[in-house]
């Protein structure tokens, strides 16, 4: 196959691919995407899901969004605006109590003591997310086979890690440590008495991760959703205007004012490999793009086990590769309100509106969660995470109507006994109208549409493998050097010239566009010296 020598091509069009792209074409490659779908972005979209009604029908909310991809691609002036939260979380209990936020003036109507503990806790959190968020620009140092010729770059990145670990205090090391170690219930229940506060906190553990609250590993989980920042505030999170598409097309802006060429409803079904390098793409149309190398921003385990031969992969890889760990037992709704929810606790509209609500008044509460959801396929008491944008916003929903995100955990990624999600899809998305109607009595009077997604229906439409938001779960073998294997945590492949940028690598998922920063820094780097013949 005869190629170009400047031209890059990108599998998927998410957020991380964007950024990535915008990098390449900035530095003067030719780039072109290749997106699946018919709207760029991937799980970073902004949807009409119910006549006249929009939301951000994937992804959320915004927090790990990096200042510094943010300031490069100049996504203000793309028309990006983002509205921060009111506060952490809405905690509603039951018809009387309810949490909001970490005030300690609010902690203190459970306990006096945990009111008191609250700030040190968040400056120790807040101490080992800083060392956290020095790492996330780093590539990781790639602990795999290594010739003498990749053994200096190698080294020096090790050499900058240490010195940054090296830096902190004793105490934060044992910090760090701990969090990678230990669940996030045994690191909350170190610090708080009360429930509520925990359950608040705790939430953080299990989002977007299949597992209990007390499940060795889940502390970083929670260190991972408070590393991020929304306009210079640490830890905060935040409302894109118009919804998170606003994101990706602000990215595929600046991509375009590059010269990035973007190609919607055009999937790939090919990487082309010829003698162990990457050559180009086949899409599913039947044409042939050849380039002088490829990217891909999709799930690494999607990537090599569909998109590239496996007689082209080193067997031992290919086997961790099918080995990698998908599923964080999301379930996923948008639902479109003709008022207001009203909670019982707190039933006329104000600010606890414009916060996560999160319906789980208790760490043992999500605990029965996973463990009935493990062997029942979902809990009879789910957990249910609902964002009303529109409080906001109100270019999502038509005038006095609103629109609701319900992000709902635990269910099996895959179903037990054989079972099929698109036989059970509308059975749980009632489920959780039902569990928000417990809390805020007359919700399912007011929903006028619902678009649910199982598991299944997220890999399906975003190609998000066992419905996982994260490309992979966030497990201490899944992470920095080890992400997606390791030996090729440094956003290399096994086959010259493809390259990953997505979030199966480091540093993992969340709207950010790290991983994008990242891999188009070492493209670069190989495109300017004899390394680019090699990898």
């Amino acid at each position: 196959m005869k190629r170009s020598d400047s031209g890059i091509a990108i599998i998927g069009g998410g957020h991380n691919a964007l950024v990535c792209a915008f990098y390449l074409a900035r530095a003067g490659h030719e780039v072109t995407v290749f997106e699946r779908r018919h709207i760029v972005g991937g799980a970073a979209v902004t949807e009409e899901f119910h006549p006249g009604f929009r939301n951000s029908v994937a992804s959320y909310s915004v927090s790990l969004l990096h200042p510094k991809v943010i300031a490069d691609l100049d996504l203000a002036r793309h028309g990006l605006r983002i509205v921060p939260r009111y506060a952490s979380n809405f905690l509603p209990l039951d018809d009387r109590n309810y949490l909001l936020g970490t005030a300690p003036a609010e902690i203190a109507k459970f306990s006096a003591r945990d009111a008191q503990a609250i700030g040190a806790y968040t400056a120790e959190l807040q101490a080992v997310a800083d060392t956290v968020r020095a790492l996330l620009l780093q590539t990781p140092p790639n602990f795999g086979e290594a010739t003498w010729l990749d053994a200096i770059p190698e080294l020096i990145r090790s050499a900058a890690v240490g010195r940054r670990l090296s830096s902190m205090s004793l105490a934060a090391k044992r910090d760090l440590l701990a969090l990678f170690a230990q669940s996030g219930g045994e690191w909350l229940d170190r610090w708080f008495e009360s429930d509520p506060i925990k359950a608040l906190l705790g939430f953080d553990s299990i989002v977007g991760n299949y597992a209990s609250p007390y499940t060795p590993g889940s502390a970083y989980v929670l260190l991972h959703h408070v590393v991020g920042e929304v306009n210079g505030s640490k830890g905060v999170w935040g409302h894109a205007m118009g919804g998170m598409g606003a994101i990706a097309q602000a990215m595929a802006a600046a991509c375009i004012e590059k010269g990035v060429r973007i190609r919607t409803a055009d999937p790939v079904l090919e990487v082309a490999v010829e003698n162990g390098r990457a050559v180009g793409v086949v899409t599913e149309g039947g044409q042939t793009h050849p380039a002088r190398c490829v990217v891909s921003g999709i799930n690494p385990k999607l990537l090599f086990t569909r998109l590239v031969k496996a007689s082209e992969l080193p067997p031992d890889f290919r086997n961790r590769i099918e080995r990698y760990r998908c599923g964080s037992g999301t379930f996923r709704m948008n639902v479109a309100l003709s008022e207001l929810p009203r909670f019982a606790c707190l039933p006329e509209p104000g600010p606890h509106l414009n916060t996560g609500i999160v319906m789980a008044p208790s760490l043992a509460y999500m605990d029965r969660a996973y463990t009935d959801a493990r062997a029942h396929g979902w809990s009879e008491k789910p957990i249910v995470e609902m964002l009303v944008p529109s409080v906001i916003d109100d270019t999502l929903a038509p005038p006095g109507r609103h629109v609701a995100s319900l992000f709902c955990q635990h269910v099996a990624p895959e179903l037990p006994d054989g079972r099929s999600w698109d036989d059970h899809r509308d059975e749980v998305a009632d489920l959780m109208l039902r569990t928000v109607e417990a809390f805020a009595p007359g919700f399912r009077n007011s929903v006028i549409g619902v678009q649910a997604f199982s598991p299944l229906d997220l890999e399906r439409t975003f190609g998000l493998t066992g419905g996982d938001i994260m490309h992979g779960r966030l497990e201490f073998d899944q992470m920095f050097s080890a992400r997606p294997v390791l030996g090729h945590g440094n956003y290399r492949s096994p086959i010259r010239g493809l390259y990953m940028c997505g979030a199966g690598t480091h540093p993992g998922g969340g709207v950010s566009g790290i991983p994008g920063h990242n891999a188009a820094r070492e493209i670069l780097r190989d495109s300017r010296t004899f390394f680019w013949r090699r990898h």
